[in-house]
């Protein structure tokens, strides 16, 4: 799979800021856009993957995606920062002052609700690593690194305190993140297994409360 090789970075935007409306017209149109490559790149990858083919997915004109995102190549760094994003958000409940249990199950539920809801996002980002990371790297080095070393900080001072059981604090999340990601990234597998077309939400709901019944423990929670 031929994949840019820039690495995903922030922008930082210098225009003056634009009307309201006109800045509503254009988040909406951006979210759609990004949705819409989602399922693609998630289907066909990368080369795979044509901006006509996001347009139709998109249910915009094809001319709106080179208008906000320039290039597919650009446009596939938007996906793999935003996908990041979304998923980082969650560890924000995860610090000194919260009770272990709460927040690690808040943590839990969260990534699997990501799994169900976005699940083209997390077959981008799974195929992106399974390429070695060549957008990504650099961020997963730095960003995603340091985030995971101040969270994983956080649960080694629970430990500490007596509030959880003695764990590896930097493996747990690595546990966390497969335990959920793979109902998305391989569920056809699991549909297999489980004997359906698609997982439905009673399928889900019991995925999530084994998940995260089996990590809590894991933690003496």
């Amino acid at each position: 799979m031929a994949v840019p090789t820039k690495t995903v970075r922030a922008t930082v935007r210098t225009e003056a800021p634009e009307a309201p409306s006109k800045g509503l017209i254009r988040q909406t149109n951006e979210a759609l856009i990004l949705l819409g490559a989602e399922k693609v790149f998630a289907r066909t990858g990368f080369s795979g993957a044509t901006m006509a083919a996001i347009a139709e997915a998109s249910g915009l004109p094809k001319a709106n995606l080179h208008y906000y995102f320039g290039s597919k190549d650009v446009l596939y760094r938007a996906v793999l920062a935003r996908i990041l994003n979304d998923w980082l958000q969650p560890t924000l409940v995860i610090t000194a002052e919260a009770e272990p249990r709460t927040a690690l199950e808040q943590y839990i539920r969260a990534k699997m609700r990501l799994s169900v809801e976005r699940p083209d996002g997390s077959k981008v980002f799974a195929n992106e690593l399974l390429h070695g990371a060549p957008v990504v790297k650099a961020l997963l080095k730095t960003e995603l690194r340091q985030l995971v070393m101040d969270k994983a900080a956080v649960v080694q001072g629970w430990i500490d305190a007596g509030r959880m059981a003695p764990v590896d604090a930097v493996h747990l999340f690595f546990t966390i993140w497969a335990a959920t990601q793979t109902y998305a990234d391989f569920d056809v597998q699991v549909c297999a297994v489980l004997d359906t077309d698609a997982l439905a939400e009673k399928d889900h709901a019991r995925a999530t409360e084994h998940v995260v019944a089996l990590i809590l423990r894991g933690c003496g929670l």
